[in-house]
């Protein structure tokens, strides 16, 4: 994304007709939920509801909906694909961040080196 674009804009600037808002479970599965280009501003603002008990996150059915917030910095065309965008997701339940979401484990792991160490912690996707 450009500094100062909102996620609608970024969407519509790359011309995709559809949004995998994404996440990764407990297992490092990718879990996701296709957004329609129309309606991906609109999902965004509110998050991307699931029901996260389905999606191996360790919640119970009663637990309520996890959102699905996209980082609008992330946002990228899958390169099999030129429809669809890819854009990783923060994951919040009851307007706090899921603690035991990977993404979210990985931000306090990254804060607690830094203040301890001043040091930064650099990752990368190993596809296989």
């Amino acid at each position: 994304s450009k500094p100062g674009e909102t996620f609608g804009e970024a969407v519509k600037r790359l011309g995709v007709k559809f949004v995998l808002f994404s996440w990764t479970d407990l297992f490092g599965v990718m879990r996701s939920k296709m957004v329609p280009a129309s309606a991906a501003a609109q999902v965004a603002e509110a998050g991307a509801g699931f029901a996260g008990f389905a999606a191996n996150l360790d919640l119970q059915p009663s637990d309520p909906d996890v959102l699905a917030t996209p980082d609008v910095s992330s946002l990228v065309i899958v390169p099999w694909n030129r429809e669809v965008g890819w854009v990783a997701c923060d994951l919040s339940m009851g307007g706090k961040p899921l603690v035991q979401s990977p993404r979210d484990a990985l931000k306090r792991a990254q804060a607690a080196l830094k203040e301890k160490s001043g040091l930064t912690i650099k990752t990368g996707v190993e596809l296989e």
